[in-house]
C-alpha cells in the first residue's frame, strides 16, 4: 500500500516527485488540520506549520520533513514520545544567506581589507558566512560557545581543517572589536546557552559606533525593543531579515532599519532545490521507495573565483526592502510569491 504523505503546496519542485509512490495531498502552509492528518503517514512543511499534540495527536504520522533548517515549529520532545520522526534540511540555504548577508555588508560600507566580522553561531550557514569573509581577507572573531566547549576547532567549507585565520571569542568580545555582527543560531529557550533574546539591552550598547547588526537566524533572537533606541540616536545600523512576530512585524524597526527584508535571506533556486532533494531523500530511506530526483542542486562546492564584485552583482536587497515598505502586511505573500534569485556563480 502507498504511504499517505501532506505536503505544503508551497514547497517548490517537488510536484509529481512523489506521486508514483505515494499517494500525495497538497494543503496550504496553515491548511494541516487534525482532520486530514489522521490518515497520513507522513508530512512535509515549512516554518509555519505548528506540529504538536494539537495537531497530531490523533494522526497516524510516521515522519515529519521540514524544508526548512529550523525545527522550532515542531514540538521535537512531543514528537519523539509519540514516535514521530523528524527531519530537517540543515544547510540547505547556506550559500543564499551568505550571499544575502555580504551583499548587505558590502553595500552598506563593510570593507573585507579593512574591517571585523563578528560570526554569532558557526553552524552550516555561519561557517560559510566566515569563509567567504575569509577569503575576501577580512579579519573574522566567531562565537560559538557549544562547539568551542566541546573542543570543536572553527572550520570552514573551503578550508575543512582547523582554520588559524578564523578565531573563537566570548561574545562580549566580539561585539566589542567588530564592525559589523551577523546571527546564525538556532532558536532555543533552554540549556545552557539559550539564544532566546541573545541580542538585548547589554549586548547592544556593547557595540563599536557604527556597527551593522545582521539579524538573518530567528526574530527572537534579538530582542527588538532593545535595538530600537540605538538606531533612533544613529549608534548603530541593522539589517534585519527575520523578525520577532511574524508575520506581524515592528512597523518601527522596519523603518529604522537600513534593509529589511521578509525572511528570503536564504531563498535562492539551488536552495529551495536543495532542500526539496533532502527532504526526498530522507522519505527514501524511510519508506524504501526511490523517487526522480534529476534536476535539482547538488551539494554546495565553495566558490573559486569569490569576488567583492560577483557578490553585489548577484543581488541588491533594496528591492525587497521596497517591497516590504511598500506594503507591510504583505509579508507572507511577498515570500510566497517571491521570484527565487541565482546564487553567487
Amino acid at each position: 500500500m502507498k504511504p499517505k504523505i501532506i505536503i505544503d503546496d508551497n514547497i517548490p519542485y517537488i510536484q509529481g516527485r512523489l506521486e508514483p509512490v505515494a499517494n500525495v495531498e497538497y494543503v496550504d502552509q496553515f491548511g494541516f488540520t487534525p482532520a486530514n492528518v489522521r490518515n497520513a503517514d507522513a508530512m512535509v512543511i515549512r516554518t509555519r506549520t505548528r506540529c504538536d499534540s494539537s495537531l497530531l495527536a490523533e494522526s497516524g504520522v510516521k515522519i515529519i520533513a521540514t524544508a526548512t533548517i529550523g525545527v522550532d515549529q515542531i514540538d521535537i520532545p512531543w514528537c519523539q514520545n509519540a514516535g514521530i520522526k523528524v527531519v530537517n534540511s540543515p544547510g540547505c540555504n547556506a550559500p543564499a544567506v551568505a550571499q544575502y548577508v555580504w551583499s548587505a555588508l558590502l553595500r552598506k560600507g563593510f570593507d573585507p581589507k579593512k574591517h571585523t566580522l563578528g560570526v554569532v553561531g558557526c553552524g552550516n550557514i555561519g561557517s560559510i558566512v566566515a569563509d567567504w569573509g575569509h577569503i575576501l581577507g577580512a579579519r573574522i572573531l566567531v562565537s560559538d560557545p557549544p562547539k568551542q566547549e566541546a573542543g570543536i576547532p572553527v572550520t570552514t567549507p573551503s578550508k575543512p581543517g582547523p582554520d588559524r585565520g578564523i578565531d573563537y571569542a566570548p561574545l562580549e568580545t566580539l561585539l566589542k572589536e567588530c564592525d559589523a555582527v551577523t546571527l546564525h543560531t538556532p532558536l532555543t529557550r533552554d540549556g545552557n546557552h539559550p539564544t532566546y533574546h541573545l541580542i538585548s539591552d547589554k549586548e547592544i550598547a556593547a557595540m563599536k559606533p557604527g556597527a551593522i547588526f545582521i539579524n538573518a537566524a530567528r526574530g527572537p533572537v534579538l530582542d527588538t525593543q532593545a535595538i530600537l533606541q540605538p538606531l533612533r540616536d544613529g549608534k548603530i545600523r541593522a539589517v534585519i531579515d527575520t523578525w520577532e512576530g511574524e508575520p506581524d512585524i515592528n512597523r518601527e524597526l522596519l523603518d529604522l532599519a537600513d534593509i529589511a527584508t521578509f525572511h528570503i535571506a536564504g531563498y535562492s533556486r539551488q536552495g529551495k532545490e536543495r532542500a526539496t532533494r533532502m527532504v526526498l531523500e530522507e522519505l527514501e530511506k524511510f519508506f524504501g521507495f526511490e523517487v526522480d530526483k534529476n534536476g535539482l542542486a547538488p551539494a554546495y562546492i565553495s566558490p573559486k573565483d569569490l569576488t567583492v564584485e560577483s557578490i553585489i552583482s548577484s543581488y541588491d536587497p533594496a528591492i525587497d526592502t521596497a517591497a516590504l515598505r511598500s506594503d507591510p502586511a504583505a509579508f507572507d505573500t511577498l515570500r510566497r510569491n517571491y521570484n527565487y534569485r541565482e546564487e553567487v556563480s
